[in-house]
């Protein structure tokens, strides 16, 4: 059984809050604001870290990930924390991970906020064995117009990061991508200058989603952006 590491921060009707690749409950969420402007709308929030990330297990094996079985974590930490049905807010790989949630136990979710994510899965885009090679040690194997790139350059010099583990997330994600389908109410939420989030209003159009574009925003500035928050927020019914 994979053990996860979760944070709960109290709260009515707490929102399940699921980061992206490469980062923490802590760092998507909690660094950014986005706990905090849940509490001012009297929201809890529950933040885990996904398998391969943070306080989690991390195994080194790609095929212990795939949106399936990140999506099963998920409502195993639903279960552990009494909570039946939940709002649930993703964002870039945490955005598939989501997906994956409400096509797993559509019934456990009542809304959903994804961000970062087009059409295009970005791993398998730019070649699994070449994302791989760059985040081991090779900075030469990534095209350098890859949105990943800069990220990955970054992960080779950070220290306590577990880069096989990531590496075998990247193998295990991209060998299952999901279609873009969604059963409950669905926001998508991107930056106009993130080239993560290539085809966003196809994306959009296939969740059924209502899309929000945030001018001048690329991936990272995205996620902390007020606008951001001013969207979600009464989208979630604060």
């Amino acid at each position: 059984m994979t053990r996860l590491h979760v944070d709960r921060h109290p709260g009515a009707d707490p929102v399940l809050l699921v980061h992206g690749f490469a980062s923490t409950g802590a760092l998507t969420w909690e660094s950014t604001g986005w706990v905090a402007a849940l509490a001012e709308v009297g929201r809890g929030a529950i933040v885990p870290d996904l398998r391969g990330h943070g306080g989690s297990d991390s195994p080194h094996d790609p095929d212990a990930y795939s949106p399936d079985l990140l999506a099963a974590d998920l409502l195993t930490v639903l279960d552990e924390q009494g909570v039946e049905r939940v709002d649930v807010m993703g964002y870039s790989m945490g955005s598939w991970v989501a997906l994956a949630l409400v096509a797993l136990a559509a019934r456990r979710v009542r809304r959903l906020v994804v961000g970062g994510i087009g059409t295009v899965e970005q791993f398998g885009h730019w070649g699994v064995s070449a994302v791989q090679a760059a985040l081991r040690d090779d900075a030469t194997a990534l095209d350098a117009a890859s949105p990943l790139a800069p990220l990955l350059a970054s992960l080779r010099r950070a220290p306590g990061v577990d880069r096989e583990a990531l590496a075998a997330c990247a193998g295990g994600m991209a060998a299952h991508p999901l279609p873009l389908v969604s059963a409950v109410p669905t926001l998508l939420v991107v930056g106009e200058v993130d080239p993560v989030t290539e085809g966003a209003d196809e994306a959009a159009r296939l969740l059924g989603a209502e899309l929000v574009v945030l001018p001048k925003r690329n991936h990272v500035t995205t996620l902390s952006a007020r606008a951001f928050k001013q969207a979600a927020l009464p989208f979630l019914g604060a």
